[in-house]
């Protein structure tokens, strides 16, 4: 086990935002890409579809999201949030709104959610919890600064990944908090999606830097803390070098990718030891069924590697800087969304498009999640859907 380290105040708090293009703030400058055409999306070209995706419910949310939202999934309820501080649970099959909440003003993250509690946060890292059933808020509290990833909610606790740095851990009844993790950060961060997930009865979150941790999330107990990439290069800039999305496991592997990075699994049965590593940068995370992890890279060129032993299976060039969201594998299908709204899909077998669906709402950053026999997606927009694929 490694030693945990607080730190009782970073000198910096810098974040670096992912989009359409980068934009770093420093000392209150800021620049945004650059005039180079080569950044420009690629537009779409006429596909002959194989796949027939149609939609099977939408439920509004509210409005606004950012890489801080994505929808969670609990049993027959979906819980789902916006940046205008609406929260609501909607019923799986008909898609009927069960409950809607104005929580706050503003959110900045959500939801993480169990079948007793559901957890948002606000810009200024107050974290609410409120009551899966009805909706009625349970307490609130502060996170020891900003917070813009999702939370987790689980085993009796809410947890949250702060801008400093911390993990942190709240009593799902009352709001206390129970415990804090603590790594040393770099100057420069990611703002880009990333979630924490429960796996093998241990919370893992990537964190940046290119680690992993997988924490205890009774008591906190730092139980395997793996490297997915190193920071390289001179600059900070360079160095920025981030675990996104969400960590996957499938069987006895534990999958992880970072922007600047590799994607890196893990046998988590034998102590965390590297299976395989393949250099790679995504801002968005990555999908996997049981033969293959499939991601886009910073520039929405898609890759597909076989989940045993890394080898690349098939690259897909077509979707250039389109920006493409965190992907979910269905059967044998490969389904994302991109900038415009479009829901792409592609043959998990050799990475060619088989169908596609506008549904609107804009850069759709909330990750694609399979919903019993379909896919659900959250839209720029913050409407949900679902979507059916024959």
């Amino acid at each position: 086990m490694f030693e945990m380290r607080k730190v009782n105040q970073m000198k910096r708090s810098w974040r670096l935002l992912a989009g359409a293009a980068l934009a770093l703030s420093l000392a209150g400058c800021s620049w945004f890409g650059s005039s180079d055409r080569r950044n420009d999306p690629v537009e779409l070209t006429a596909i002959t579809p194989s796949v027939n995706v149609t939609i099977g419910w939408r439920t509004a949310v509210g409005s606004g999201t950012s890489y801080g939202f994505a929808p969670a999934i609990v049993g027959g309820a979906i819980y789902a949030a916006a940046q205008d501080g609406k929260v609501v649970r909607v019923d799986a099959q008909t898609g009927n709104t069960v409950w809607s909440q104005q929580v706050a003003p503003r959110l900045s993250a959500g939801v993480g959610a169990d079948d007793q509690t559901v957890a948002v946060v606000t810009p200024a890292g107050m974290v609410i919890a409120l009551d899966a059933a009805n909706g009625q808020e349970k307490w609130r509290t502060r996170a020891s600064s900003e917070v813009s990833v999702v939370p987790w909610v689980g085993r009796g606790v809410v947890v949250v990944r702060a801008g400093d740095y911390r993990v942190q851990a709240f009593n799902a009844a009352n709001g206390d908090r129970i415990w804090n993790v603590q790594r040393p950060g770099p100057a420069l961060a990611l703002r880009a999606p990333a979630r924490m997930s429960e796996i093998q009865e241990f919370l893992v979150t990537g964190m940046p830097g290119g680690r992993l941790l997988a924490i205890e999330p009774g008591g906190g107990a730092v139980v395997w803390d793996g490297v997915v990439a190193v920071p390289r290069g001179a600059s900070d800039l360079e160095r920025v070098n981030d675990v996104v999305g969400i960590p996957i496991v499938r069987g006895d592997l534990l999958c992880a990718v970072a922007y600047q990075g590799r994607i890196t699994c893990f046998n988590a049965q034998e102590g965390g030891r590297t299976v395989w590593a393949n250099n790679f940068s995504s801002v968005v995370g990555m999908g996997a069924d049981d033969q293959r992890v499939v991601a886009p890279d910073n520039r929405s060129r898609v890759a597909a590697y076989d989940l045993k032993q890394g080898g690349q299976l098939w690259r897909q060039d077509g979707f250039l800087n389109r920006q493409l969201n965190e992907p979910v594998l269905l059967g044998d299908s490969v389904v994302f969304g991109d900038f415009e709204g479009y829901v792409h899909v592609l043959s998990a077998q050799t990475g060619e498009p088989t169908g596609r669906l506008n549904v609107g709402g804009g850069a759709m950053m909330a990750p694609a999640q399979v919903l019993g026999n379909g896919v659900l997606v959250q839209t720029g927009e913050s409407n949900l859907v679902f979507l059916q694929l024959n």
